[in-house]
């Protein structure tokens, strides 16, 4: 029988409600704590949900409520600046497509479908440190109160606080010479259904898809050699930024007219693209990391949110399963580390293609029909990412604690 009865989740973003609902499934009480006093409505830009991600919420009863939410996407078509089509990778066959949405779109639906499953979230409970017992973990926070449970779950993200507490000489994140924005365009371009473009423009990278109301989402990655924080980002104004970026996809289609029709409220500021370097510890004693908190790829991956539900979902079967907290942190890792730092490799080289010169990207254009039927073909680039499944009726036993293969 699980040792472990009550969890204390810290981190209220994506992660964390998918955490709690996982841990309930596996008869473990789990409270979320956020350390911010409000809910994080409205706030962030666009991401993917992938086929395994998908997956991986239907064993805790969300994908439905992603699904309704999210823009199917059964192809990705690439093009140059110009508006050339250089290639198309279609879904992998016999899986649902990928759900594009936004950021604040799908908190909410999580949050929601979190808070009718009993799943309380707990606001302004800011992480300032923890006192362990042989017995349990009590978590203290600024507000002076605290929590007491079996075990605590850093599902706080990239500056994780829980991250800090396991090691304090933990690597932080590393930027990506990339900075992110996001907004809508209120204009129609040329773009089958469907379909996520990723367009290699002659100074900077665009990334967008048609919206059912007629409106175009887009992201761009404009390359920027300094690392810089949304908040030093957002100390420029919305409307300074987007005169830049008018300036740099003037010459690229359909860049100028998707920034053309961009109105300033629409912009999203985000700072450089940030990753989490390889983590040296994902737990000690009672404290364990789940999400980007531990492994956050670069949004290149297109599995950010979906690696951190997997996550969620084998950190509650280990603790379901197995008879002390020790040899479930271990199992956890030993079935998550070397799928997500595989993942993490693959967005590190798709983020070089984003910062392309034109020749390179000429080139690319011409090697690309080739390479999709060798080295790029989506079925070995991607399958062992998109099929993966979680058994979550099979038993973990200590022998689990390998590097995952394609089932877990």
């Amino acid at each position: 029988m699980a040792a472990v009865k009550t969890a204390l989740v810290i981190g209220g973003g994506i992660a964390g409600p998918v955490t709690a609902l996982a841990l309930r499934a596996a008869g473990i009480e789990a409270t979320v704590y956020e350390a911010y006093a409000i809910t994080a409505d409205g706030v962030g830009g666009q991401l993917t949900i992938a086929p395994n991600g998908l997956a991986a919420l239907g064993i805790v009863g969300a994908d439905e409520v992603v699904r309704a939410i999210g823009l199917p996407m059964v192809r990705t078509i690439m093009t140059d600046g110009s508006g050339k089509r250089m290639g198309e990778f279609p879904g992998l066959a016999g899986l649902p497509p990928s759900r594009a949405l936004w950021r604040a779109d799908l908190y909410r639906a999580l949050h929601d479908h979190a808070l009718a499953q009993g799943v309380w979230t707990e606001y302004g409970k800011r992480l300032v440190g923890v006192e362990e017992s042989p017995t349990g973990i009590t978590a203290r926070f600024a507000d002076g109160t605290t929590a007491t449970g079996d075990v605590l779950v850093g599902a706080d993200g990239i500056r994780s606080t829980v991250r800090d507490l396991i090691d304090p000489a933990a690597p932080g994140p590393d930027h990506v010479p990339l900075l992110n924005f996001g907004a809508v365009a209120d204009v129609t371009v040329p773009a089958r259904r469907a379909a996520t473009y990723f367009s290699f423009g002659k100074k900077a990278f665009l990334g967008y898809w048609s919206q059912p109301d007629g409106t175009t989402a887009w992201f761009g990655n404009v390359p920027h050699k300094e690392p810089m924080s949304i908040a030093q980002a957002r100390q420029t104004p919305a409307a300074e930024w987007l005169k830049r970026l008018r300036e740099i996809f003037a010459d690229d289609v359909p860049g100028r007219e998707l920034l053309q029709r961009t109105s300033v409220d629409q912009l999203v500021v985000l700072g450089s693209l940030e990753i989490m370097p390889k983590v040296p510890h994902w737990y000690r004693d009672r404290m364990v990391l789940v999400g980007d908190s531990v492994h956050a790829p670069s949004s290149s991956s297109g599995q950010g949110a979906s690696l951190a539900m997997e996550s969620a979902i084998q950190l509650a079967r280990c603790l379901r399963d197995l008879p002390d907290v020790a040899s479930a942190f271990a199992a956890y890792e030993g079935l998550r580390r070397e799928r997500v730092e595989k993942v993490a490799w693959r967005a590190s080289k798709t983020n070089n293609s984003k910062a392309l010169g034109p020749v390179a990207i000429a080139m690319m254009g011409l090697m690309m029909p080739l390479a999709m039927k060798t080295f790029l073909n989506p079925e070995k680039t991607l399958g062992a990412e998109q099929r993966y499944r979680i058994d979550w009726q099979a038993p973990v036993t200590a022998s689990l604690s390998r590097p995952a293969g394609s089932r877990g």
